[in-house]
């Protein structure tokens, strides 16, 4: 009775060895087919990032090399369905010139999502690759902002969540410090423009022509702010002051972003 009861086991035995090896089988291809995936999206990252630092420099910019990320998982099944969840594209201290006036992004993030794309379009390059959304938020310095308003001494910083500028003013043989509030101006295409008013400043005489200088002084650092063109058709909605800078948000819809393909 002994022996056959032993006997009567070993099947089991063998039962579970072979679901184990099965398992163990199942995860090893798991693996590959997650290594082969990975492999496959860094490919793709670096043929967008390589496309993306040649728009850049078409468009008279410099930067550091573009990052790029895939979002969603599993990528081939994206790659089969021609419909990508999510492109992520970061630069860093992007610089541009416009009409001879440097201005410093010191960074610039760009996100595309539901971007559409056949694989007979990334097998050939020909076609178009549509994202569905792209929104951008970058950051204007500061420094760069001084520079375009080009007087001696002044600064702009964030104070309570508004552009705050602080500058030295000759007034009536006077060396005064002015101090004020810029409002920060989006226009229907994106364009951006500071306008400085009622400024101030300490021991400013009481009479009508020094504040006609202080309102002149005003109007002279009051300027359109001239961005470099910005990638994939993004229009800038939004500017908000930060510790680090301005901060841009621009967006865009059905955008062609050829240079994936």
């Amino acid at each position: 009775m002994e022996h056959e009861q032993t006997y009567g086991r070993r099947p089991r035995r063998r039962g579970r060895k072979v679901l184990i090896g099965f398992v163990v089988l199942l995860l090893v291809l798991v693996g590959l087919l997650v290594v082969a995936d990975r492999v496959a999206a860094n490919v793709a990252e670096r043929t967008i990032a390589d496309e993306v630092r040649q728009q850049v420099a078409q468009q008279n910019a410099r930067s550091s090399p573009p990052e790029v990320e895939l979002g969603g998982f599993p990528f081939l099944t994206q790659v089969l369905d021609g419909r990508y969840e999510r492109i992520t594209i970061r630069l860093r201290d992007v610089q541009g010139s416009v009409q001879g006036d440097a201005v410093a992004l010191p960074s610039l993030d760009v996100d595309a999502r539901n971007v559409r794309a056949s694989l007979e379009t990334l097998r050939t390059g020909q076609g178009e690759v549509v994202a569905e959304t792209v929104n951008g938020t970058g950051t204007i310095s500061y420094q760069s902002l001084s520079a375009l308003l080009d007087r001696e001494g002044l600064t702009l910083g964030e104070q309570d969540g508004k552009l705050a500028v602080t500058a030295p003013l000759d007034v009536l043989g006077q060396r005064l410090t002015v101090t004020g509030i810029a409002e920060i101006v989006v226009g229907e295409q994106g364009q951006i423009a500071l306008r400085f008013e009622n400024l101030d400043a300490e021991g400013l005489p009481d009479v009508p022509i020094a504040r006609t200088l202080l309102n002149n002084f005003a109007r002279s650092i009051s300027v359109d702010v001239p961005l470099p063109e910005l990638p994939f058709q993004l229009t800038v909605r939004e500017v908000v002051p930060r510790p680090e800078g301005l901060t841009v948000t621009a967006d865009a819809r059905d955008v062609p972003i050829n240079s994936v393909g």
